[in-house]
């Protein structure tokens, strides 16, 4: 960075940090490594063009990229010496001049305000005569999309067979508006958005530079703002150093950018996964108070998905995003839970809601109604599960599910369907016989009068099927793999956790139980061994599945035939998967509860 690029301007006045931190070399100049790449390959080579095309977003250095070209292109040293270079070790006699745009052989002109042929036809009288001092004359024409066709017509000639004296620099953000004739003519550059994590890493520099301290979430908030601009990022930058009084946080930052704080977006995403529509209407309701937009909010939820998402199919990549360690944190474990299924209806729903609340004359009680359509879809069957219902018991079973609302309507509830014998377990076989390390007590062996509207709890396996049929996923994977139960009876479990386990778990599952139950429960944790949990007894049971069918000659004749298959499931003759509630994908638990 040049010195005169850091100094204010002329009679004291404030320079914008764009302005003041604006690169003067390749070497300042960030994100745009291949670019840079190639400029200095063909300078080394000696393979200049005579036209270059720049293109991009707003804010990513088409301008700036330009005139380091031009200071390229006319590099000279004191003594006249030097050659079209892209590293410059010292400033040359022409660099202040061109980097502060007023140098007489580098024109920059505005296509926005020369649109027409005598514009150009200017350029093409002026190119004709060598330049006054430097080597070159170079014609910077910035969004060139904007000339009329007759000026770019009349550019084609000079611009295809240009003399040897002339360079031309284009720059745009429309490329498609750009003549296929025209573009063929020049070198294109498509300049990139700025990644996230450097973005962070310049904006911090900057502020240590400057002497003001910034929270790392202000710079991810500004960063995230700015969508990959650096122009815009500093501009925010220089605005919310001004809305702090010298110190930027990320409350200063969500203030005046009217976001939400990241951590409660994740807390509206947990609600409404838990479809407690009540709770999520109360902290969006919170969120407005605090200067949230709501059509702000469903954005961030919307992307928040996303992200989800991505560290769902792609999680080494998603880990590298620029975000706090709480959103990853907690976005890896809603990953683990939520299934593909549920990730993509959520997105789609969350898209039409931020369009609907965005055209809304009242956008907060439009955000309301969305929320609300995305906490009944929480609560809704899956179609595995409705075909299931359907099968069980016709009509009722669908009509009973759906009765069920989400958490925040407190109403009658299903109750847990009668085990048919004594080793069957409601959805799933799970044999809680078989492992040694947990028996029910005596005390639940004795059968309880069962009223309609509060659920009577015999077995570990009774508490994870109401975990179902309430629709709480969250608890659900809780339940199936967080916990190995030692010892149930009504009102008092003794569980042993798994090292990955939350350490309020036994405390948020004594509360829920209260909720679900009507009953007090206590929630003991135990240092015995514990029982297998129920995804490792699920696990196990397909394993010996996946054996027994190994065994068989047929089976084992067609993995001969066919080296390297494998067997992933065992259905039954009805087509029916051997043990109902695996999943195809064991990382997918979220596919058990819709």
């Amino acid at each position: 960075m040049s010195e005169s690029g850091n100094s204010p301007d002329q009679g004291g006045s404030y320079q914008v940090l764009a302005r003041k931190y604006r690169p003067a070399s390749f070497d300042d100049l960030i994100g745009q490594e291949p670019m840079v790449r190639t400029l200095r390959n063909a300078f080394a080579a000696g393979r200049i063009p005579h036209a270059w095309m720049l293109t991009g977003v707003r804010g990513v250095g088409k301008t700036t990229t330009a005139r380091i070209l031009a200071r390229g292109l006319n590099f000279q040293r004191d003594d006249k010496s030097g050659e079209p270079t892209v590293d410059f070790g010292e400033m040359g006699v022409h660099c202040q001049a061109i980097m502060e745009g007023r140098h007489p052989d580098v024109v920059e002109m505005d296509a926005a305000s020369h649109t027409g042929i005598d514009d150009v036809r200017d350029i093409i009288d002026k190119a004709r005569y060598v330049p006054v001092s430097a080597p070159y004359k170079v014609y910077i024409i910035d969004e060139v999309h904007m000339l009329s066709k007759a000026a770019f017509n009349g550019l084609l000639k000079t611009l295809e067979e240009p003399p040897a004296h002339v360079k031309f620099i284009f720059a745009t953000t429309e490329i498609r508006k750009v003549p296929v004739t025209v573009l063929s003519r020049c070198q294109r550059f498509d300049l990139r958005r700025i990644a996230a994590d450097e973005l962070i890493a310049h904006l911090g520099a900057i502020a240590q530079k400057e002497g003001i301290s910034v929270e790392p979430d202000a710079l991810q908030a500004i960063a995230r703002a700015s969508e990959g601009s650096v122009r815009d990022a500093l501009s925010i930058l220089d605005q919310a150093i001004a809305h702090g009084g010298g110190a930027v946080s990320a409350g200063t930052v969500h203030d005046m950018l009217g976001l939400a704080d990241r951590a409660r977006i994740i807390d509206l995403f947990d609600h409404v996964m838990r479809g407690d529509a009540g709770a999520a209407l109360a902290e969006l309701q919170d969120q407005f108070d605090t200067g949230a937009e709501p059509q702000v909010v469903l954005a961030d939820l919307a992307e928040f998905t996303h992200f989800v998402t991505r560290l769902k199919i792609a999680p080494a990549a998603a880990a590298q995003a620029a975000v706090s360690e709480t959103e990853r944190t907690r976005g890896i474990a809603l990953a683990e839970t939520l299934s593909m299924r549920v990730l993509s209806q959520t997105w789609q729903m969350l898209l039409k809601g931020l369009a609907e609340t965005t055209q809304a004359a009242r956008p907060l009680a439009t955000a309301d109604m969305v929320l609300v359509r995305l906490c009944h879809a929480a609560s809704l069957p899956t179609p595995d599960e409705a075909i299931r219902m359907l099968q069980d018991g016709g009509g009722d079973g669908a009509g009973k599910n759906n009765a069920q609302a989400p958490a925040a309507t407190a109403g009658p509830t299903a109750a847990i369907r009668p085990e048919p014998s004594g080793e069957a377990r409601p959805r799933g076989n799970l044999n809680v016989a078989a492992q040694p390390a947990y028996q029910p007590s005596e005390t639940a062996a004795e059968p309880e009068p069962e009223s309609a509207d509060r659920p009577r709890l015999r077995h570990y396996d009774d508490l994870v099927a109401l975990a179902r049929d309430k629709r709480d996923r969250l608890m659900v994977f809780a339940l199936e793999r967080h916990i190995r139960p030692v010892r149930f009876e009504p009102g008092q479990i003794e569980i042993k956790l798994t090292p990955d386990a939350e350490a309020d778990l036994p405390h948020r599952l004594a509360a829920i139980l209260r909720e679900w139950t009507g009953e007090r429960w206590i929630v003991a944790v135990s240092d015995g061994e514990g029982a297998a949990t129920v995804h490792e007894r699920r696990q196990a049971d397909k394993q010996t599945q996946i054996e027994t069918a190994k065994a068989d000659p047929l089976v084992a004749s067609a993995l001969k035939q066919f080296p390297g298959a494998e067997i992933v499931a065992v259905r039954g003759q009805d087509g029916a998967n051997g043990n109902d509630d695996d999943d195809d994908d064991d990382n997918d638990p979220g596919d058990n509860t819709g």
